[in-house]
């Protein structure tokens, strides 16, 4: 065998020891080699029992673990999928929805959780009150090994007295798109989340290189809200720009309805632009900005010309009439990371052992003129 070709393979069996399990497609791009090279790579290793076929990867071989496995030849569970420590586990998910924002999150997520030949089942909670801990005893029942959680907390974190019941699990979790503050029981579990404080803030950042100074959030309140405003209020000072007008209070008569909601959203911004020196703004979300951008021009604002618009989502911020910036939050890395880390938790370290994990991933500008 070819000296580099040793050396190659040297390589690929320390980084599965170090891991547990690695992609084929992360590996290739990782040794600078084409997929079809390490492909016969890791046929010759598992071969020899050096490696755990999977599908989609590559897995260490456990101590004790027969040939026949090692050399990933057993079937499991589902007939066709290889067998390996997390080829029999099952995976709850709970989220609010399985449209819009949590499509790539649940996509990544299954990808992840298939590649390593595991099987993920997903309850749905339409942001109903106490549906949560339904949907997850619904998943336990049916024999989930662990779950990834994104329970219905209106500000992303938990309130009080509310969530503690995620740390009481008998399985491991992960909070998904979800945190707890410290000292609440909740903050001792493993969590994946984008980081949309430093997303609002790459936008303020950009906006103020452009020459803004006056530069306005709104939208309409979500679990991300509070880490969109925290941000921005952070880029706002670090940056020394000029205060935008408040934003409204909520007034009497209760929660405002959808309609009511976008209403306040398009006064706010066309009395900030006209009276207040509002320049330029961040809009969460993009379908929300689609939608202003006709009625601030019908109301004599215009949009780049009297107010520049990034969108918060970037999911059909670029289809608009005047395609628009955003801010991607990396949904699908999300679901994946968060999946890998569960897997990873039942498979590796073991449930209980390993420090637990606090994964914030970076959302990305794009800029569109």
């Amino acid at each position: 065998m070819r000296p580099h070709v040793n050396q190659r393979r040297t390589r690929v069996l320390e980084l599965v020891r170090a891991r547990g399990t690695v992609r084929v497609r992360d590996l290739a791009r990782e040794l600078g080699v084409s997929p079809v090279t390490l492909r016969r790579d890791i046929e010759a290793m598992a071969a020899r029992g050096e490696i755990r076929r999977m599908h989609g990867g590559i897995g260490r071989v456990e101590p004790g673990r027969p040939a026949a496995s090692a050399a990933g030849t057993a079937a499991g569970p589902g007939g066709g999928q290889p067998a390996g420590p997390a080829a029999c586990l099952r995976v709850g998910m709970v989220v609010p929805t399985a449209d819009h924002y949590y499509t790539d999150v649940v996509r990544g997520a299954r990808e992840a959780v298939e590649a390593r030949g595991a099987r993920l089942t997903v309850g749905l909670t339409r942001y109903l009150t106490g549906e949560d801990r339904t949907q997850a005893d619904r998943l336990l029942s049916t024999g989930a090994h662990g779950l990834l959680l994104t329970p219905n907390w209106e500000t992303g974190s938990p309130g009080a007295g509310e969530g503690a019941w995620t740390a009481e699990l008998p399985v491991p979790a992960v909070l998904v798109e979800r945190w707890a503050p410290p000292g609440h029981p909740a903050a001792d579990l493993d969590r994946v989340a984008s980081d949309h404080a430093h997303g609002a803030a790459g936008a303020v950042r950009h906006l103020a290189g452009l020459g803004h100074r006056r530069i306005a959030l709104a939208g309409r309140d979500t679990p991300a809200t509070a880490r969109l405003r925290a941000g921005y209020e952070a880029a706002v000072a670090a940056l020394g720009l000029e205060p935008a007008p408040p934003w409204p209070p909520a007034g009497p008569g209760g929660p405002l309805s959808e309609a009511g909601l976008f209403a306040r959203t398009l006064d706010y911004l066309c009395g900030a632009v006209t009276t207040g020196g509002v320049t330029a703004a961040l809009v969460h979300s993009d379908t929300d900005a689609i939608m202003l951008l006709p009625r601030l021009q019908a109301r004599g604002v215009r949009v780049p010309e009297d107010l520049t618009v990034i969108a918060y989502d970037d999911e059909v911020a670029g289809l608009a009439g005047v395609p628009l910036s955003a801010v991607a939050p990396p949904k699908h890395e999300v679901g994946r990371r968060a999946a890998d880390l569960l897997l990873d938790r039942l498979t590796t370290a073991g449930p209980q052992t390993g420090p637990r994990q606090h994964v914030g991933l970076l959302p990305r500008l794009t800029i569109r003129t």
